[in-house]
């Protein structure tokens, strides 16, 4: 008889976390109502997630060493056991989805099978060295003790150490994923692009002192650090949608690359990194910060499902950035700056949203998973983002002609290739996302995007001749 574990070994992943982010997820209140039952024991808890979450058996991301050598050992005649400390019923739907198991057993309400618990059971099903284990931790050493054969999947060289010195037969099915590039990958630093938005306000009124600049550097780096606190959050709400996504799915914790725990911790360590960073540049900018980290929270946990709204919470995040700039250095923000932000990002959130539309209706799905659209809704979506870009163009065009502008340039009229640049750039980018040619968002888009590379450097051309001649 082989033995398979599931935590770790059949899966990248943890099944007590994966039903905790998913019921997370569907409920905020989620986290409140598991409460009571830890206090009942780890049993009670892995019951009571089971009943508030749904995690899809076909998106988990398998091992597919484990999943291999399963097979092979059925193909020599051989039976094979999943035995899990996971709540029984997510097992016997894992079970179902890979058809690979004779036998099925799990954790119920009272009864964790776990650690000195499994070995028991195992002992009294099996009997003592009449299977093979396979496992992946620590709390499986009790097991190991008793079994034939013991298998590690991806074990440190002490845990293999610490096995073989109890004795019996030890292999190892390894694939090790090295851990610090998926964790940098999951912060997303290259979104962190977004956030050199607080260099705005220093830019725009060309106050360039030294503790302007300063300050604007602490901003950034920590709305870099919060933001990435954010982004591994939205992560671990997002796996379900994340997996049936043809590229989200490769992302560290949906692919299993990154252990979901290490997400859990990561959330609240950036988060105080942040705003160690973000105490020095006063109260103003705390409350931005703060303001900023809600939001984005209520948009992860609720708003991004909603029609239109999430299309406009994401206009406003970038807007925060701009405002934390001058929260940072002080720098009074004018209103043609803020006009033109919430209806530029406006656009470019608008075009987020066409091109998962566009992606979605290229596999041929009717609904975007985890949003409020249809793929019918294409047309208005990329509609509103051509519009609302055309009106932060406007607004440019107007600010170009204000008095502010002929007090801070040389040569104001210059700036008018700026708005032409401009409207240029959002047309592309708006054809580009109705052709399915746009990264699903913009940003990253821009930055790799040779025309629009092209297109910024001109602008800041523009900026710099308007600024000296």
């Amino acid at each position: 008889m082989l033995v398979v574990d599931l935590d770790g070994s059949l899966i990248r992943s943890d099944m007590l976390f994966e039903s905790f982010w998913s019921a997370f997820s569907a409920r905020w209140t989620a986290p409140l109502q598991v409460i009571g039952a830890l206090a009942r024991g780890r049993a009670a808890l892995k019951a009571r997630l089971a009943e508030l979450a749904s995690v899809d058996a076909a998106t988990l991301p398998y091992n597919e060493g484990v999943v291999d050598y399963i097979r092979n050992w059925r193909e020599g005649g051989g039976q094979v056991a999943l035995v899990t400390a996971s709540n029984v019923t997510y097992a016997k739907d894992i079970a179902a989805h890979l058809g690979l198991f004779d036998e099925v057993h799990g954790s119920d309400a009272v009864h964790n099978l776990k650690g000195a618990n499994k070995a028991k059971f195992l002992e009294k099903r099996f009997g003592v060295g009449n299977y093979d284990y396979i496992g992946d931790a620590e709390a499986d050493l009790p097991v190991w003790a008793n079994a034939r054969k013991a298998i590690v999947v991806d074990g440190p060289r002490a845990l293999v150490r610490q096995i073989t010195t109890q004795g019996g037969e030890v292999a190892e099915i390894t694939d090790p994923t090295p851990a610090l590039r998926p964790a940098i990958k999951a912060m997303r630093p290259h979104q962190w692009l977004k956030n050199l938005l607080v260099f705005l306000p220093l830019l725009m009124a060309h106050e360039f002192t030294s503790v302007n600049v300063i300050r604007s550097v602490m901003a950034f780096i920590a709305f870099s650090l919060v933001a990435s606190s954010v982004y591994v959050l939205n992560d671990l709400l997002d796996l379900a949608s994340d997996r049936a996504h043809p590229r989200k799915r490769n992302r560290p914790f949906a692919s299993g690359a990154l252990p979901l725990s290490a997400g859990t911790w990561m959330v609240p360590a950036l988060l105080f990194m942040g705003a160690m960073f973000a105490v020095p540049l006063g109260a103003d900018f705390l409350f931005v910060m703060a303001g900023y980290y809600v939001v984005t929270t209520a948009y992860s946990l609720y708003l991004k499902r909603q029609l239109i709204i999430d299309v406009c919470t994401l206009a406003v995040l970038y807007a925060i950035r701009i405002i934390a700039g001058g929260a940072a250095t002080g720098i009074p923000l004018s209103v043609w700056l803020l006009a033109f932000s919430v209806f530029f990002f406006f656009s470019l959130a608008a075009v987020k949203r066409q091109a998962e539309l566009v992606d979605g209706a290229a596999s041929g799905k009717t609904k975007a998973h985890g949003r409020g659209y249809h793929v019918d809704d294409t047309p208005l979506v990329a509609a509103m983002a051509a519009a609302s870009g055309y009106v932060s163009v406007m607004v440019l065009a107007l600010y170009v002609n204000s008095e502010t502008v002929r007090e801070l340039y040389a040569a104001p009229t210059l700036l008018w290739g700026v708005c032409l640049v401009l409207l240029y750039w959002v047309s592309r980018t708006v054809m580009l996302a109705h052709r399915g040619q746009m990264h699903d968002d913009p940003v990253v888009y821009a930055v790799k995007d040779r025309v629009s590379q092209i297109c910024a450097l001109i602008i800041l051309g523009i900026a710099a001749a308007a600024t000296m001649l």
